[in-house]
């Protein structure tokens, strides 16, 4: 797009602090003007050093929610923050944040259609699952100290997350009362100037995750006693009878070319995620793939359910929507093909880009 860009290619130790990095960075900033520094989710630390040197700070976020933005500077007004997640909009301008616009995310369709009309592996599918299992949860690590009633009171909250398709129960199970017991069994760890909670860590990383592992191995398994499914992931899949177990894939070399060959792609959104729509999404409608995906509720204003992609409202829709679209396929290549059309015209990067570029100006005093 014509834009001059340095990467600072230096390891952050903690998103809150990290003294060598700030004082590195901050001799960068200071050595030569920049517009404004980005990054892919929010990283206090760096706020910090750019709120020093008065230089804006850009961040657009693919992860909700972000436990190192509840910091104090969250406020700094040299943050321009664009989240994916108009939920997460919603609740940090309710918090006080004035410099925060929803941003939905997109792919460069132009690249994925490069790297699926190179010569090399074939990939074909019915059903095909590309994504973590979370077995390596911090809840099952944390089960055996917690006392039963605390153990059956999780496991009815993680049972009623997983019976709906969107939104998120478990902030709101998560009691005052519940979190006072869950205290004397689990310590927060955190900086001084975060101000993330203990209901908040626990509901996302803790209780969020293992909702994810058990409603993505719990969907294979009902998928795999009727069909051909393919998983790749990096996660340990040997409890997993049944399934083609693929390994891992480049996301920049292979996943596109994985989605586009396999007849069904299945997106099972983590519920941390409360109303955006994941990147995965994009990827796969861009890479021109079909798309069965749970509902989230900003699909709509982005896409045309049934035209564009296939949602299922529950584990037996989602069964039954497999059977259906894997003996009609010309129903499928058109739902496919009409999905990939709709992200190449209204969901491309640079579209993206040029909202946010034109935001951060509009908004510099400069």
């Amino acid at each position: 797009m014509g834009h001059t860009v340095s990467e600072f290619g230096r390891k952050l130790v903690s998103y809150d602090e990290d003294p060598e990095f700030e004082a590195a960075l901050s001799a960068e900033l200071k050595h030569t003007h920049y517009d404004f520094v980005f990054t892919v989710n929010y990283f206090a630390a760096i706020s910090e050093v750019c709120f020093s040197c008065g230089t804006p700070y850009v961040v657009w976020t693919c992860d909700n929610p972000l436990i190192s933005m509840f910091h104090k500077s969250l406020f700094y007004p040299t943050n321009y923050i664009f989240t994916f997640d108009k939920t997460n909009e919603l609740e940090l301008k309710g918090m006080g944040v004035t410099q925060v616009w929803h941003l939905p995310l997109a792919v460069d369709t132009n690249r994925l259609d490069e790297v699926i009309a190179l010569d090399g592996k074939t990939y074909e599918h019915e059903v095909c699952f590309i994504g973590s299992l979370y077995e390596r949860n911090t809840y099952d690590k944390l089960e055996a100290s917690l006392p039963p009633y605390l153990r059956g009171y999780f496991d009815a909250a993680i049972e009623a997350q997983l019976q709906i398709s969107t939104g998120n129960l478990l902030e709101r199970l998560l009691t005052p009362e519940i979190m006072a017991e869950v205290q004397e069994y689990v310590e927060l760890e955190k900086s001084e100037d975060s101000f993330s909670d203990l209901s908040l860590i626990f509901a996302t990383t803790v209780l969020g995750f293992k909702v994810a592992a058990e409603q993505r191995s719990r969907a294979l398994r009902q998928l795999s006693g009727r069909h051909q499914v393919a998983i790749y992931s990096n996660s340990n899949t040997k409890e997993l009878i049944g399934l083609e177990k693929c390994g891992t894939v480049d996301y920049w070399t292979e996943m596109p070319r994985v989605f586009h060959g396999s007849k069904i792609n299945l997106n099972l959104t983590i519920p941390d995620i409360k109303s955006g729509i994941p990147l995965r999404v994009f990827d796969v409608l861009g890479s021109g793939g079909f798309l069965l995906t749970n509902f989230q509720a900003e699909m709509p204003a982005c896409f045309e359910i049934g035209k564009d992609l296939v949602c299922f409202e529950s584990p037996e829709e989602m069964v039954e929507k497999c059977d259906y679209y894997l003996t009609h396929e010309e129903e499928r290549i058109a739902i496919a093909q009409h999905g990939y059309e709709t992200v190449k015209n209204k969901h491309q990067l640079k579209q993206r880009l040029q909202r946010m570029l034109a935001i951060v100006s509009d908004a510099d005093p400069a």
